[in-house]
């Protein structure tokens, strides 16, 4: 705590003191705030060393004199808030009485029912004619009290809530808020901690996004954001609260529940949360609320003319303030009200009187105060800190106990307590029974809960998408992608920027597309869309560029369509995710392109990644030299050796590994057909390399085998006595092309080619057939695209890419015959493409070697064959593995 400094002249200090009143009373305080500002800066100009203090002192932000009243009927609101409680804890509880034991929380909604009861009465819009709805990521250990309010509303029946994380058979429940699993019901996934704080802040960014571009949003909309004071630990929870303040986001409400537990214990045992994040919000330039204490100690404050019971608030740690309300009043009298003079203060009150001394977020009308101001504030988005009571209301069985969060089991005793303390209308059997309760529909709390939810334009949570097939161009519209480069070389890359410039320009579409680039743009060949289209900035451009003569200068504008995030994938991705699922939370369908360097992709963002397959997003990663072998100079954290592996986790991620531009204009075009006209639910990931080369013209009907993962590139000579089959994807079928070459030319080996597009999406088609073919035996039995490609063809298979060799490897059971994979396992390292290639062994004269061997080892040539093959390529065979140094 601040160390105290000592006041020399006690009546001087008052006097100013007096003086600020004054000024307070008479004119407001904005006028207080203005004058002691000019002090503070008035002292440093003459030398004054004033230190810098981003917190303020441990009460409620909001004076009582100050407070927004809340308006309804406060009795009705107790009575709905008290069912919701009982059913969330009785929906657990019984869950949890079987064999199954699916587990859930209890507590954490204990602690925050009145902080979403309040949203859900007084704030929260659903969407409507006049409103586009508010944005409310609720916590995600909170899920069981949304289903018991929803319960309430006639949402979610009977049935659901005796399934609560019972979802195999259908109707069941979702643990947490999961999209894909309750696609009507949850806009937003937030249990993994950390995701749901930066999504919110770039929802909120993405929505100023949409107001400058023209797709204009009705309503004075909010983002609200829920989260446990716990969960700030995770970086992402914090990383971008400097963006929320530097762009002024006065959309956006964070509301952290500080009931002072972790999972496992306190949260600052030592210290205080609250105060620690004041500190790092307010000096991020946020509008702090604190709620710290409820109404009752408004009565203490105003009679403590000494300042002792805030001094004391202020010295108690977090971890003292969790075992007061672990014990009971007696012990909070003897233990926090520890000296004479406090004691005196509460010499009135009865031991349950101080007991009753609520925190501030477990008061109604605090929490209305401080939503209102939230609401309110213009210029800056807002954080409220709530301070409660984990497990609120739950007495022995979990208030405030360390093991509180692990609690999913209650007692008979425990659950008669919990229907005692929230006077719910049950017979101690149906308590005991943990039996749901539904008050009658004509009841006047039941009546006032749906007339304020009309008032609000309807129910919350809801996802509700739009059903806006868009006009995607045809194919032909990348004609330029689909002929011949001649002579002239380029990256996959630069052909992929042209196709996206193609895009951009399309009548249709052209406006929906949102070009998003951590800081790369240059790197990827995307500085030409400065100028044609603007980096978007909310406030345009406040100064003339560096290179404002330049042909292709750095351009930002308030109705920019690029979204330029800086050093920042987790941002980016965001940024992508808001974007991506727009047609769900916005009413418009957009299309998001987002391009960056493949390793710093589903390695450093893969947990949002995955949270975007739970939301249904619909758009493009494009992982940008991707590839061990291509990005050759850059070394080991540079070099992609396995990000399609990280797509493959991802059920409804579609990816490929295209090397010609061709193939890139067909899958794109096939995954705009896909997202946007018949409005799958996927999303797609591509790489694309930086090694410039020549392509070639689409061989004829080629389409079908791109879109499937595999099609035959080049066949060699029929009737070869001697031939093989080789596969190859990215930079390295090119590889594979002159592996066949030097076969022919050195071996007299025939070879055919096949470009394998997407490895991942062949392994997807042989397990759907596998799976066809087991549960259906008496049918004829299919049989997977990949045998069919291969069947019939002579020779061993080879199949080489720029990836780990798990990656070509998990197709081998659809692999009729001999199949031998390379690959480029181990550490990347910087040196000329030439030579990685050779060290990992995926060059021309491996694959050459692999087919050789594979030929040797079926009898078709003999094994000298192959050791002179070694020595004519010059092959060390000797040397170490490359995965082992």
């Amino acid at each position: 705590m601040a160390e105290q400094i000592h006041d020399h002249d006690p009546r001087e200090t008052q006097e100013w003191l007096e003086a600020l009143d004054g000024v307070l009373e008479h004119e407001g305080a904005e006028r207080a705030h203005f004058l002691v500002e000019r002090l503070i800066d008035h002292a440093r100009k003459d030398g004054v060393n004033i230190p810098y203090t981003a917190t303020t002192a441990y009460i409620n932000t909001i004076p009582p004199h100050l407070e927004a009243k809340s308006p309804g009927n406060h009795a009705y609101e107790e009575r709905i808030r008290s069912y919701t409680r009982w059913n969330a804890a009785a929906m657990v509880v019984k869950a949890n009485r079987g064999t199954a034991e699916p587990g859930g929380h209890i507590t954490s909604f204990a602690s925050a029912a009145t902080l979403y009861d309040v949203g859900w009465n007084h704030f929260w819009h659903a969407p409507s004619a006049d409103h586009g709805g508010d944005l409310v990521y609720f916590q995600g250990h909170s899920a069981p009290g949304m289903y018991a309010r929803a319960f309430l509303e006639g949402r979610i029946n009977e049935d659901q809530l005796n399934k609560f994380r019972r979802e195999v058979d259908g109707g069941g429940l979702s643990s947490y808020p999961h999209p894909w699993l309750m696609p009507d019901f949850w806009q937003f996934p937030t249990v993994s901690m950390g995701l749901g704080p930066i999504m919110a802040i770039y929802q909120a960014r993405f929505m100023k996004y949409l107001e400058d571009r023209g797709f204009k949003q009705h309503g004075d909309r909010k983002v609200w954001a829920f989260m446990g004071d716990g969960e700030m630990d995770e970086p992402e929870s914090l990383g971008a609260i400097s963006l929320a303040g530097r762009e002024k986001l006065d959309n956006l409400i964070f509301v952290i529940n500080c009931n002072l537990q972790r999972l496992d214990g306190p949260v600052r045992g030592n210290s205080k949360i609250i105060q620690e994040l004041e500190g790092d919000f307010r000096g991020s330039g946020w509008n702090v609320v604190k709620v710290v204490w409820g109404s009752g100690w408004d009565a203490l404050l105003a009679k403590d003319k000494k300042g002792l019971l805030q001094q004391r608030m202020m010295e108690v740690v977090d971890g003292e303030y969790q075992t007061y309300k672990s014990k009971d009043g007696a012990y909070v009298r003897e233990h926090f009200f520890n000296t004479p003079e406090l004691k005196a203060l509460v010499s009135s009150m009865s031991d349950d009187d101080i007991w009753r001394l609520t925190r501030g977020g477990n008061d109604p009308h605090k929490v209305y105060a401080a939503y209102k101001a939230a609401v309110e504030h213009k210029g800056a988005p807002t954080l409220i800190l709530m301070k409660t009571v984990k497990g609120y209301g739950m007495g022995p069985a979990g208030e405030s106990q360390n093991v509180a969060h692990q609690t999913k089991k209650l007692s008979d005793d425990d659950m008669l307590h919990l229907r005692d303390r929230f006077k719910i209308p049950l017979s101690d059997e149906d308590a005991k029974a943990c039996k749901f309760y539904l008050p009658p529909a004509d009841t006047p709390e039941m009546q006032y809960m749906h007339e304020r939810r009309k008032a609000l334009g309807g129910y919350l949570p809801s996802r509700q998408p739009v059903d806006e097939p868009l006009q995607v161009p045809a194919l032909d519209a990348f004609k330029a992608q689909l002929e011949s480069t001649g002579e002239r070389e380029m990256s996959t890359t630069m052909a992929f920027v042209r196709l996206m410039g193609t895009l951009v320009k399309d009548k249709h579409i052209g406006r929906r597309i949102v070009p998003i680039v951590p800081d790369e743009s240059r790197t990827f060949g995307m500085e030409g869309m400065f100028r044609q289209l603007g980096i978007w900035s909310h406030v345009g451009q406040l100064y003339a560029p560096e290179d404002k003569d330049q042909l292709m200068f750095y351009k930002e504008s308030k109705d920019g369509q690029i979204l330029q995030e800086g050093i920042n994938e987790a941002g980016a991705m965001s940024d992508w995710i808001a974007a991506a699922t727009s047609y769900a939370n916005h009413g418009v369908t957009m299309i998001p392109i987002y391009i960056y360097y493949s390793m710093f992709g589903f390695q450093r963002i893969g947990d949002l990644a995955w949270a975007a397959g739970d939301l249904r997003a619909r758009g493009f990663l494009v992982g940008g030299t991707a590839g061990r072998t291509t990005l050759n100079g850059e070394g080991l954290q540079h070099q992609d050796g396995h990000g399609h592996l990280f797509a493959e986790f991802i059920p409804n991620c579609v990816s490929y590994d295209p090397t010609f531009a061709y193939e890139l204009a067909v899958i794109v075009q096939s995954g705009l057909k896909r997202m946007y006209q018949d409005q799958e639910n996927i999303y797609y990931y591509l790489t694309v390399m930086n090694e410039n080369y020549t392509h070639p013209a689409m061989p004829e009907g080629a389409e079908e085998g791109i879109i499937k993962g595999m099609y035959l590139f080049r066949e060699g000579a029929k009737e070869a006595k001697l031939k093989v089959q080789l596969m190859g994807c990215g930079t390295i079928l090119r590889e594979v092309i002159a592996a066949a070459d030097l076969l022919k030319a050195d071996f007299g080996v025939e070879a055919d080619i096949w470009s394998t597009t997407s490895l991942n999406e062949l392994r997807r088609d042989g397990i759907a057939v596998t799976r066809q073919n087991l549960l259906h035996p008496a049918a004829e039995p299919q049989v997977p695209y990949v045998t069919r490609c291969l069947q019939g063809r002579q020779g061993p298979v080879i199949a080489a890419t720029d990836y780990k060799r798990t990656y070509a490897d998990q197709i081998r059971e659809y692999v009729p015959g001999r199949y031998v994979v390379l690959g480029t396992d181990g550490f990347g390292r910087s040196d000329s493409r030439q030579a990685l290639r050779r060290f990992f062994e995926v060059d021309r004269h491996y694959v050459a070697l692999a087919a050789l061997k594979a030929l040797a080892d079926e009898g078709r040539i003999e094994r000298k064959v192959v050791a002179d093959a070694i020595a004519k390529y010059g092959i060390d065979a000797a040397r170490p593995a490359p995965w082992t140094v």
